[in-house]
């Protein structure tokens, strides 16, 4: 992707935030000087990985496949690990119209996955084999709203804004905005963008950048070269 893209789905996307009243940290405006002058005091910020992220999952097409996120708080696995502490994570996220975010599942992370607003937000789900793979033949059962509900191998459920999902791990899932671009909150435990998104498909998690203008703020992909 190339940066002055990048800037403008920044742009963009606070927009949208904003115009449905959700507002970022003072860290999310920070300019990359910035960002190398609080390094010290922002060392969980920039650990847990929280800040920007938009991916097209190294497929070059945004429109068609691609997220933008916003890691706003991220706990630590060594938290979790020991079952207390700062053990969950909440982010905001654009789902586009039409625009795929690939079938996947998590080993750790639960998350309810909520419409905050917009369009429709279209979830697909399949279960797992006894292994953990995904399992073109399998359901299972999510919780939607409180509610328990099976599903059965390739359901799409369709979440109105203010209706959420609840998917734990072995739940693949792949979703989409229906009828135009959603605002998406997620709530979870702690995530890992590293080592934690499982594809049925070998695709990558974060985006190539082409450099050709300079970051109007630092994606959390940059901050192991952006900063000493």
């Amino acid at each position: 992707m190339k940066r002055s893209d990048i800037n403008k789905i920044l742009t963009e996307a606070d927009d949208m935030m904003r115009s449905f009243g959700q507002v970022l940290p003072p860290f999310a405006y920070w300019t990359p000087a910035e960002f190398r002058q609080n390094a010290t005091a922002a060392r969980h910020v920039i650990d847990a990985r929280c800040g920007w992220d938009i991916t097209d999952y190294g497929a070059g097409d945004f429109d068609r496949m691609g997220l933008f996120l916003f890691t706003l708080r991220n706990g630590i696995l060594s938290d979790l690990r020991a079952g207390g502490g700062m053990c969950y994570a909440e982010k905001l996220l654009i789902s586009r119209r039409d625009q795929l975010s690939p079938m996947h599942t998590h080993v750790i992370k639960a998350e309810d996955i909520i419409n905050r607003g917009g369009a429709d937000l279209v979830v697909e789900l399949f279960g797992s084999d006894d292994d953990g793979n995904f399992a073109q033949d399998r359901g299972g059962t999510v919780m939607c709203d409180g509610v328990v509900m099976p599903y059965a191998p390739g359901e799409k459920l369709v979440l109105a804004p203010g209706q959420s999902v609840t998917l734990r791990p072995g739940d693949w899932h792949a979703f989409w905005g229906e009828g135009g671009d959603v605002l998406i909150g997620e709530v979870s435990t702690v995530n890992d963008d590293e080592t934690d998104n499982i594809f049925k498909d070998p695709i990558g998690r974060f985006a190539q950048i082409e450099e050709d203008v300079d970051p109007l703020h630092l994606l959390v992909s940059d901050y192991a070269t952006h900063l000493d």
